[in-house]
C-alpha cells in the first residue's frame, strides 16, 4: 500500500502546472513583434481592428458567461480575463485587410467568441480554432471587403495616417474623399492585391514567375530574384522571432511548426526545381501571407491541434501539404486558414493512431477484458 501511494502521489506524467493566463500573455507577448512589424509597413488599419475586435470579443465573453448560472461573479471575472477572448481578437484583427469596414471585426469577433468558442462549451471544448474559424467565415460570407488589401504605405499615394485610417475604416473614405479603392492604387497607377494573390492571377494569365516579380509590390530585399513580398517578408521573420522565442520558453511544442515548414520547403523546392517559370521559390511561400503566424501562433493551438508527439508532426506536414496545394491549385491566393480548419478536423482521428503505448499492461488481455462477457453459474449476464 505504501508502494502504491507512492506511486500514485509522484506520478510521472507530470506537465507543466502554469496557468492559462500566464500562458496566454507569453503568447500575445511574443505576437507583438509582428504586430509591430505589420503596423510599420501597412499603417494603423490592423491595430484599429484588434481593438475593435478585443472589445467585442469580451464584451461577448461576458454576456455568455453571465448566462450561465453555474458562473459566479468571480469565476466569470477569471475566465473573462485569462486572455483566450484576447488573444482570439489579436489573431483575427491581424488576419484582416487594414482598410476593411469596422463592422467586418465586430461579426467576425461576435462569430468566433459565441459561436465557435462559447457554443461548444468554452475554451478546452471548442474543435475548431475560433480566429481562422472566423477568418473563414468572412471571406466566404464578404469576399469583397476581405479581398481590400492596402499595398504597403511607401506605394500609396495618399498619406494614410491614422486619422485617415480611421475615417476609411468607418466610412470608406479618407477625410480627403478617397476610396477605400483609390487607396489601393500604387505608384504607378495599378490597382495592387497581396503578392500571393497578383502571382497566382498573373500565373493564369500565362506570365512566369520572373515576369510577375517586377510588379511593384515585390521586392528583393534579401536575396536577388527571388521576388520577396514587399513589407510581408519582415512581417514573417517578425512571427518567426516571436515564435523562436515561445519555443525557447517551451510554450509551444516545436514539432508542429517544424513538421509544417519543411512540408511547405519540400513542396516548393520539388515545384521550383520542376519548373522554375510557373513555381514561386521556397523563401517566397514562407514569406508571405500568414506563413510563419499561422506556423507558429494558429497550428500550435493545444485545443485543437494534436496532442501526441507523432500527431504534431502529421498534423504539420498536412497543413504544409494543404497551404502549398491551396495556394497552387485553389482558388484562394492564401491557404493557411482553410489547411488550419482542416487539420483541426483531422487532429482527433491522428490523435487516435498516434497515442502513445501504455506501458505495464497486457494489450491482448484488455482487450479480451473488454470484449469478452462474465457470466455466472446460472448464465446470466453480470
Amino acid at each position: 500500500r505504501i508502494i502504491m501511494a507512492f506511486w500514485i502521489a509522484s506520478s510521472p506524467h507530470n506537465h507543466n502546472q502554469a496557468e492559462t493566463s500566464a500562458l496566454m500573455r507569453l503568447v500575445i507577448y511574443a505576437i507583438l513583434p509582428g504586430v509591430f512589424a505589420q503596423w510599420y509597413f501597412f499603417g494603423w488599419g490592423n491595430i484599429i481592428h484588434i481593438v475593435l475586435a478585443i472589445t467585442t470579443a469580451l464584451t461577448c465573453e461576458f454576456i455568455v458567461l453571465s448566462l450561465r448560472s453555474e458562473n459566479k461573479t468571480k469565476n466569470i471575472s477569471k475566465q473573462l480575463f485569462d486572455g483566450s477572448a484576447i488573444l482570439t481578437a489579436i489573431l483575427l484583427g491581424l488576419c484582416l485587410p487594414a482598410i476593411a469596414p469596422w463592422w467586418i471585426s465586430i461579426i467576425g469577433a461576435v462569430f468566433a467568441i459565441v459561436v465557435v468558442k462559447q457554443l461548444y462549451g468554452g475554451l478546452g471544448h471548442n474543435p475548431f480554432n475560433p480566429a481562422m474559424a472566423a477568418y473563414v467565415m468572412l471571406l466566404i460570407s464578404f469576399p469583397i471587403q476581405m479581398t481590400s488589401w492596402q499595398p504597403p504605405l511607401d506605394l500609396i499615394n495618399i498619406d494614410l495616417g491614422f486619422t485617415n485610417t480611421l475615417t476609411t475604416i468607418f466610412t470608406g473614405f479618407t477625410s480627403e474623399g478617397y476610396s477605400v479603392e483609390q487607396l489601393r492604387t500604387s505608384i504607378d497607377g495599378f490597382t495592387m492585391a497581396t503578392p500571393l494573390d497578383t502571382l497566382k492571377t498573373k500565373l493564369g494569365l500565362g506570365f512566369t514567375v520572373f515576369e510577375t516579380i517586377d510588379n511593384p509590390i515585390f521586392a528583393n530585399n534579401l536575396s536577388s530574384g527571388l521576388g520577396f513580398a514587399f513589407g510581408w517578408e519582415w512581417v514573417n521573420i517578425a512571427f518567426l522571432a516571436g515564435g523562436l522565442i515561445l519555443m525557447a520558453k517551451k510554450a509551444i511544442a516545436w514539432q508542429t511548426p517544424v513538421s509544417f515548414l519543411l512540408s511547405l520547403f519540400l513542396c516548393s523546392f520539388i515545384a521550383y526545381s520542376v519548373s522554375p517559370d510557373s513555381s514561386a521559390s521556397t523563401l517566397f511561400h514562407w514569406l508571405t501571407g500568414g506563413c510563419m503566424l499561422g506556423a507558429f501562433f494558429i497550428l500550435t493551438d493545444p485545443v485543437t491541434g494534436a496532442t501526441s508527439v507523432k500527431g504534431r508532426l502529421i498534423v504539420g506536414a498536412l497543413a504544409g501539404l494543404l497551404v502549398y496545394l491551396i495556394r497552387s491549385f485553389g482558388g484562394y491566393p492564401d491557404g493557411v486558414a482553410f489547411a488550419v480548419l482542416l487539420c483541426n478536423m483531422s487532429a482527433p482521428l491522428i490523435d487516435q493512431y498516434t497515442r502513445p503505448r501504455t506501458y505495464g499492461h497486457d494489450i491482448e488481455n484488455i482487450k479480451t477484458t473488454t470484449v469478452a462477457e462474465k457470466t455466472n453459474t446460472q448464465g446470466e449476464v453480470k
